[in-house]
């Protein structure tokens, strides 16, 4: 991910998705969630401007409570919890405005 703070969305990720963040140097991080493949956060000059062109939805047990957890770790709820016919999903923002879901399955 293009970022501001490869630390801190290391930190953020971790905590969200397991694993321990790591540095490579100030400008690149990165976390390997238990089970998964490697996040990266690479560092760049200009901010955010639109919507991701890609973004992770994250399997939770409870939308409501993983919405919370990732609210204390600073993520940003957008709107209520959406449910469709596919199952339930919450958007977030990350820590620099990057979407993402907690979603159940039907």
């Amino acid at each position: 991910m293009d970022c501001a703070d490869p630390a801190r969305l290391a930190r953020f990720w971790a905590d969200v998705l397991g694993g321990t963040p790591q540095r490579r140097d100030d400008d690149w991080h990165h976390v390997d969630p238990p089970g998964w493949t490697r996040v990266a956060f690479q560092r760049v000059p200009e901010g955010k401007v639109v919507k991701n062109r890609v973004h992770l939805d994250v399997a939770v047990d409870d939308i409501p409570e993983a919405a919370r957890q990732a609210e204390a770790l600073g993520a940003t709820r957008v709107g209520e919890v959406h449910v469709d016919t596919a199952g339930s999903f919450q958007v977030l923002l990350d820590p620099e405005g990057n979407e993402w879901c907690v979603v159940t399955p039907a």
